[in-house]
């Protein structure tokens, strides 16, 4: 069999957070949201001896309940912010594959957390900046196609056979069920978007603390493929939904 060098990549790991969720700019080092109030007035104003949340301009601002009847209404800016904090982790940020051999299929692991308090949920979304590359040369690793060769970046399909080569990823849910449903179980992989293009991992409409999921890569490739250091960098972008 053929031996080639360990293949390493890197994932990327863009936490877009706020102590508190708000109509206001956030922003880190590769990344800038804007979100914009279409009231007249909005905020957070805080002092020694106060907190006030308030919203203006609203025809119908306010919070709003009717005795005997099952439903309460907060209309306003104000009712978005949370006691859960919007926070994003990854652990295993660098991935290394080590030596691997030809149609002996090796997988690594990553963790992502996400706690959101925002009322419209969140999404994870992910993509690489280019397939696995031996630089030095300009040769790709492919991204698998799974076993029936018709796995997307959007639509998983199961990936067992040891003939089928490439590189791919599984999510499985840990704590919630916010995996994307066309990860049906372990064996269902895909390939990833090519940055800029990304697509969604994970998302959940509601509000909860520490959703997890586990991202399974897998390596495989054939006998004629150049040895060689392989790397790449995975994107994760978590982001708040209104």
């Amino acid at each position: 069999m053929k031996y080639f060098l360990a293949v390493l990549f890197t994932t990327l790991l863009i936490l877009l957070t706020a102590s508190i969720v708000k109509a206001q700019t956030m922003s880190n080092g590769f990344y800038i949201i804007r979100m914009g109030n279409l009231n007249m007035s909005s905020g957070h104003p805080t002092g020694s001896g106060y907190a006030l949340g308030f919203t203006a301009g609203q025809t119908a601002n306010g919070f709003y309940s009717l005795t005997g009847v099952n439903y309460r209404v907060r209309g306003g800016f104000q009712y978005i912010m949370s006691i859960i904090p919007f926070s994003f982790k990854i652990t295993g940020l660098n991935i290394d594959f080590g030596p691997v051999f030809a149609t002996n299929a090796v997988t690594r692991t990553s963790t992502l957390t996400v706690s959101n308090g925002s009322a419209g949920g969140y999404i994870v979304t992910a993509s690489e900046n280019h397939p696995l590359r031996l630089n030095a040369k300009g040769i790709d690793i492919p991204d698998t196609t799974c076993d029936s060769g018709t796995c997307t970046t959007t639509t998983a399909r199961a990936w067992t056979l040891p003939g089928t080569f490439g590189f791919g990823y599984n999510c499985t849910n840990v704590s919630g069920t916010d995996c994307s449903t066309d990860f049906v179980n372990s064996t269902y992989f895909r390939p990833f978007a090519a940055s800029p293009s990304a697509v969604t991992v994970m998302s959940s409409s509601n509000v909860g603390r520490n959703r997890q999921a586990t991202i399974t890569y897998k390596l495989n490739v054939s006998a004629v493929q150049a040895a060689g250091l392989y790397t790449n960098v995975i994107n994760f972008i978590a982001t708040p939904t209104y």
